[in-house]
């Protein structure tokens, strides 16, 4: 008996070394591969993170942090995140759950009374089946933008110009900024919180992610590792920053929003994030499930969004959840292959035309090794 399981042990220690040579074998031809994709789109400008179980197996840097001063990219600089932030502000909700600080089927009236739009709960806020309207078309209608507006000031003008709902909530998805916004109010009326505090205090600072933070304009003037957004100009036949252009100035006079976006990282912190939800060192496994599982509508079909993640298609990889992320001059995805622990993060300062391409080139190379 002893005999045999000797024998079965050394086969076991066998086949995980052939197990880890044939990783290491197909990580380099991973690598290769998506060299040549970078190769091919030399003025793509961003950091690109592939992992396996937690392990860096691809992260490199491409582009610069400012184009007007040629300072080059590295793998360690700070982007926005845009709608990659809705996770953290969802996770916020689910921490306050499991405190029965409040409860997903709850009236949000409950918590920002005034508010014309009955029969709306924190659930629908999740998973963005509200049909609440567009609280940035109000503010840009009628909000004086030589002032900075906060989520208050969000919150009272849909109280005070009344924009019509969009549908009963529940019928059907509709992406919503207004709903990650009001989800951060609600974390602050109910935690007794600032929504940016408690993010650091709960979610930033016990896993580590020193390079994560909802900063103002000014924090982010005074990081030496930042890297601004651009916008290609065909006439000047070159790139330039982002916030010359009128279409980013919502991120200055919407600039104390909370919820919705505002969160700026590095793609090795978001890599801390995604390991932490293999765990239970923020909230339970049973709540995680929840996150990541399709909303269910009125009609009683399964809409593609769980709570701050979407859900992606199982195409031979199990399990995927995935957000995307869009601010004037960036472009942002994570995305994860629960089943095999994999994770693709790529953060991306120039809006390259070809983004979405280079993405999905990488999905299928990952799902592929």
């Amino acid at each position: 008996m002893r005999a045999l399981r000797l024998l079965f042990f050394l086969c076991f220690v066998a086949f995980l070394s052939c197990q880890q040579k044939f990783d290491l074998v197909s990580d380099a031809i991973l690598e290769t591969k998506l060299d040549s994709v970078f190769k091919a789109t030399p003025d793509f400008s961003g950091v690109v993170l592939v992992a396996r179980k937690g392990v860096p197996v691809y992260h490199k840097a491409f582009g610069f942090r400012n184009f007007e001063t040629q300072e080059p990219l590295d793998t360690a600089s700070i982007f926005e995140l845009a709608s990659v932030s809705k996770q953290f502000t969802a996770m916020t909700i689910m921490m306050l759950q499991e405190e029965g600080k409040l409860q997903y089927d709850d009236a949000i009236e409950k918590y920002i009374p005034g508010l014309p739009y009955p029969g709306i709960t924190i659930r629908h806020l999740l998973n963005h089946t509200s049909g609440l309207p567009d609280y940035q078309a109000v503010m840009d209608q009628h909000w004086d933008k030589t002032k900075v507006a906060g989520n208050d000031d969000n919150i009272e003008y849909l109280k005070l110009y009344r924009p019509a709902k969009h549908f009963e909530p529940g019928d059907k998805y509709e992406y919503s900024n207004t709903g990650y916004m009001l989800l951060a109010s609600i974390a602050e009326k109910t935690s007794g919180k600032d929504f940016i505090a408690f993010c650091h205090e709960r979610i930033f600072t016990p896993l580590a992610m020193s390079s994560t933070g909802i900063r103002t304009k000014a924090e982010k003037q005074a990081l030496p590792n930042m890297a601004w957004g651009h916008l290609y100009v065909a006439e000047k036949q070159r790139y330039v920053p982002a916030d010359s252009f009128p279409a980013f100035n919502y991120a200055i006079w919407l600039g104390n929003r909370k919820g919705p976006g505002r969160v700026s990282s590095t793609a090795a912190d978001l890599l801390k994030w995604d390991q932490a939800l293999y765990s239970e060192k923020l909230v339970k496994e049973e709540t995680l499930q929840q996150a990541f599982s399709a909303a269910t509508l009125n009609s009683g079909k399964s809409s593609a969004y769980g709570f701050g993640w979407m859900i992606g298609e199982d195409t031979g990889s199990g399990a995927v959840v995935m957000h995307t992320g869009d601010n004037p001059g960036y472009k942002t995805k994570i995305v994860r292959y629960l089943d095999q622990n994999r994770t693709v993060i790529v953060l991306c300062n120039n809006a390259h035309p070809r983004y979405g391409e280079i993405v999905n080139v990488i999905e299928q190379l990952v799902a592929g090794h």
